[in-house]
């Protein structure tokens, strides 16, 4: 991975050549983090638009009057990204080849120098006029999201009951009303981002798997409605490539943090096929029948104490997370 930088920005002596891991030790543990935000912008050919985007962003920024750097992450684009990008004024980090759009926001994440993250997409979908408004909240919230709305996220009617079923599966485990859970547009503590690295996804989940980790942790979040622009060029998400991949992660990171909410899913189908199979047993005297009644009320039981065991594991071995802004109390005047 390669660095480069505009004119204004200090060079990050030492990294060039090093592994993302490597630069990543370096700048995340080598100095403190300052007061201020670092937008992180993954992109993978996205020559026709990065460049605006950068320049927008750093328009608005400067409006804001608070310290900031722009990171695009160039995740092995083939077309001109890096370049536009420098030229647009970001610092930009290379990897020399794909690895995911999670990765690139993990790279960007551990080379910042803020204590908050603004992250949004290279391929112009996002309002980036509305970041001040995700700004403002961050001094209340853990993490602030830009809920998407419009016609152009609605667009693709077949990803919309993936879309709904994915929503439906992560407000129950946190018990937690998202109205987005997977946007890319958000601003949170760079520190609780990186304290998750471990356990989230390096694909388009690491938005899903961030979200869980930090409802579950009791983490404050605060979602602010923001329209959704037609992207420039084409969609990298596939729906029968990445739907798998997502359900996957989303999966493991519900056995990681709410295990007995995945187990007790088991057990409620379980016992759904115990009762219609105990039925049909009533009215077939079916002795294979009755066999599978049978199988079906053990697996509940089963079940239940997987998970009873599973949420004793994780309280035993996963770290609660330390808090950051729902540690702090205001005081009554």
């Amino acid at each position: 991975m390669t660095i480069a930088g505009p004119a204004t920005t200090p060079p990050l002596n030492g990294t060039a050549g090093y592994a993302p891991a490597a630069v990543a030790g370096v700048l995340a543990e080598g100095r403190p983090l300052a007061h201020g935000f670092s937008v992180v912008i993954p992109a993978v050919n996205e020559a026709d638009s990065v460049g605006d985007v950068v320049r927008r962003v750093r328009q608005v920024m400067d409006g804001t009057g608070q310290p900031y750097e722009v990171i695009v992450v160039d995740d092995g684009s083939t077309d001109a990204t890096a370049a536009e990008a420098e030229k647009a004024g970001a610092i930009v980090l290379r990897h020399p080849q794909n690895v995911g759009y999670g990765a690139g926001l993990k790279t960007g994440i551990s080379c910042a120098r803020y204590d908050h993250i603004v992250i949004t997409d290279a391929d112009g979908t996002y309002p980036i006029e509305r970041i001040p408004d995700l700004i403002g909240y961050s001094d209340r919230f853990d993490m602030v999201v830009g809920a998407r709305q419009g016609k152009y996220y609605r667009e693709s009617w077949y990803k919309e009951p993936a879309r709904i079923g994915l929503g439906s599966l992560c407000q129950w485990v946190t018990g937690t009303r998202i109205p987005d859970v997977n946007s890319g547009f958000r601003v949170f503590h760079t520190a609780l981002a990186r304290q998750y690295f471990h356990v989230i996804s390096q694909g388009f989940s690491f938005t899903t798997t961030i979200t869980l980790a930090a409802l579950s942790n009791g983490y404050f979040v605060k979602y602010v409605p923001v329209d959704y622009y037609k992207r420039v060029g084409k969609s990298k998400v596939k729906l029968l490539r990445d739907a798998p991949r997502t359900t996957q992660i989303i999966l493991q990171a519900i056995a990681y943090y709410n295990p007995i909410k995945l187990f007790l899913t088991f057990s409620l189908a379980c016992l759904a096929l115990a009762v219609v199979s105990w039925l049909l047993y009533v009215l077939t005297h079916s002795m294979p029948v009755g066999l599978v009644a049978a199988l079906f009320t053990v697996s509940v039981v089963h079940f239940i104490a997987l998970g009873l065991l599973a949420d004793l594991i994780r309280v035993r071995h996963v770290p609660r997370a330390p808090t950051l802004t729902s540690q702090r109390v205001t005081p009554h005047e």
